[in-house]
């Protein structure tokens, strides 16, 4: 029965290692957009298709009135998991690059604006800000 009582605590440990895991996550959703692919449009002067030759195609294009906005994305995800026994701890973090270019009617750049954020996302576990 002692010899039981000292085992117990190694069990119990050993069946916790055995029954704990964790992973890491990473999503990507296109091409990330960096500032060099679009600095050299020049609104006023860039057309629609030298938009299209430095970004490529748009993930969405919305009209308003005979112009037109075409939007850029790019999305990365990560995620840290902990498993233990019955209990899971996760977190994910998503940022996102999002590029919008307007254009006139005659299809010429009017304003591109940018927010560069997809590459901080950071993996964390849920206790961690």
């Amino acid at each position: 029965i002692r010899t039981m009582k000292r085992l117990l605590p190694t069990l119990a440990v050993l069946a916790l290692s055995l029954t704990s895991s964790c992973f890491l996550q990473r999503d990507r959703v296109n091409q990330r957009l960096e500032p060099g692919r679009y600095e050299g449009l020049v609104p006023g002067m860039s057309t629609a298709d030298d938009v299209l030759l430095a970004l490529g195609a748009p993930m969405d294009v919305v009209q308003i009135g005979r112009r037109s906005a075409w939007r850029y994305d790019y999305t990365e995800s990560k995620r840290a998991a902990l498993f233990l026994v019955v209990v899971a701890l996760s977190h994910r973090d998503t940022m996102q690059d999002r590029v919008w270019a307007f254009f006139d009617e005659e299809g010429v750049l009017t304003h591109i604006g940018a927010t560069l954020e997809g590459g901080d996302a950071e993996y964390k576990l849920p206790w961690n800000d």
